[in-house]
């Protein structure tokens, strides 16, 4: 147990049932334990519960003061949306009929337009939040738009709110088929420079500026330098898309002839570090992967995205294997769930559907799809110090799951142990079943005002 001679205050003690993932294994269950989180919304101790009084007598909470799990009750670390369009939420569910290319002409560039009017920008980014935290993703990782105000106003958003957040004004001066959406590399370089003081200016402790490249097809050389730049003076994240669908990547060796593969156009304009986080990644090399690897750059995998529009399918297994970080994203709204749940369950089945091509590829388990979602994601966003399992030091980010309420969409029989009860959860249940979902320690769903 970590603990200082004089001990923080404890804010929550939970006690029951955690499951959560380590780096040696991708489920671990703790049953009959007490978790304790301090007024800082950082885990204080998780011990067994037996030694429950003396935990009691060394921070000064009282029993009567635990919260009690019941008997199909767990809690669960937060899920990592590792990339997610908040400014494409308001059509999520429609306009799947068209390649990647083409779908972000006729439906994204036209509706990301729009975020010029605040009003708009307000109403669609309070509703993703709202939206995203309800299904349990306790972190972010949002392209906005070009619009400077408006990307403020989302991480001003997800602040009050109470979601980790990183937020992206998006970068891009060329190739658009809405003329009004682009800016000169003079304008992006100024207005990129305005949106990070801004931000950074606010002090919100869990929201931060993310350099944002749309993707390499929609910048110039000397846009994706100035980023770069920028990025590494102010030691920011990084995002962007790569290797999506095999004409974008086609197109890119045609824009970029002196560089030897999409990820070398990236490595050549130092965008790829250590708080690189590229959307997609389906039709990557080995060799790319490689350069993954060796610049500590990591994937967002998309599935319900790259299915959904017929982009590819992401070999999971191939990048873990080359020991590329990766998290799960949602895609919004090229995928059509801003639900983390449906992430891994389409994780699972892109998996599956690689096994029936080739009865060699060795298929992901729910448990490893389940570590993707949470200490994945935190490692893909470089926040793996701060998040991503129950280890005493980390912020508190929790989901408090009920896999019995009522009229809710999972039947429990008999004998099943908490390994099925998660299973079930992870595949059957939604919204209904996240009763509580908790971010550095402070309750944030139920909403207050519900």
């Amino acid at each position: 147990m970590n603990r200082n001679d004089t001990p923080a205050r404890i804010a929550h003690v939970f006690s029951g049932t955690f499951v959560h993932s380590t780096p040696r294994a991708a489920v671990e269950i703790l049953q009959n334990c007490v978790l304790g989180v301090d007024d800082k919304g950082k885990i204080a101790f998780i011990e067994k519960h037996q030694d429950v009084v003396s935990l009691s007598e060394i921070w000064g909470f009282e029993t009567s003061d635990i919260r009690q799990l019941g008997q199909y009750e767990f809690l669960m670390p937060g899920m990592v949306d590792t990339h997610i369009h908040a400014s494409q939420y308001s059509y999520a569910g429609t306009a799947l009929d068209l390649p990647l290319l083409e779908w972000l002409n006729t439906y994204t560039f036209p509706v990301e337009a729009k975020y010029k009017d605040l009003d708009f920008a307000n109403d669609v980014y309070t509703k993703v939040v709202r939206r995203t935290l309800k299904n349990g993703t306790t972190t972010a990782c949002y392209f906005a738009t070009i619009h400077t105000d408006a990307s403020l106003l989302l991480g001003e958003l997800a602040d009050r709110f109470g979601q980790r957040a990183l937020v992206g004004k998006v970068c891009m001066d060329y190739n658009s088929a809405v003329p009004q959406y682009k800016e000169s590399p003079s304008e992006c370089k100024e207005e990129t420079d305005r949106f990070i003081k801004e931000l950074l200016k606010k002090e919100y402790p869990n929201v931060k500026p993310v350099v944002t490249p749309r993707f390499a097809p929609s910048c110039s050389s000397s846009l994706l330098s100035e980023l770069g730049e920028i990025a590494n003076n102010n030691k920011l994240h990084v995002q962007s898309h790569i290797s999506e669908n095999k004409e974008e990547v086609e197109l890119v060796k045609t824009l970029f002839p002196g560089c030897k593969s999409y990820t070398d156009v990236y490595l050549k304009h130092n965008l790829l570090t250590d708080r690189t986080v590229m959307a997609h990644g389906c039709h990557l090399t080995d060799e790319e992967l490689e350069i993954f690897r060796e610049t500590g750059s990591a994937v967002s995998h998309c599935p319900n995205s790259n299915i959904s529009i017929c982009s590819g399918m992401l070999n999971v297994r191939n990048v873990l294997n080359h020991n590329v970080k990766l998290g799960l994203g949602t895609d919004v709204a090229g995928g059509y769930s801003p639900s983390m749940l449906d992430a891994m369950r389409r994780t699972l089945d892109t998996s599956k559907a690689l096994t029936i091509q080739d009865p060699q590829h060795k298929t992901l388990s729910f448990e490893e799809v389940f570590r993707l979602a949470t200490l994945g994601g935190s490692e893909a966003l470089s926040l793996d110090d701060q998040i991503g399992n129950f280890v005493v030091g980390k912020d508190f980010d929790a989901l408090r799951v009920n896999v019995c309420v009522p009229d809710g969409p999972i039947d429990l029989f008999p004998g099943e142990g908490p390994k099925v009860i998660l299973e079930k959860f992870l595949n059957l249940g939604d919204d209904r079943n996240i009763t509580e979902v908790y971010m550095a320690g402070r309750r944030v769903v139920p909403f207050p005002d519900t």
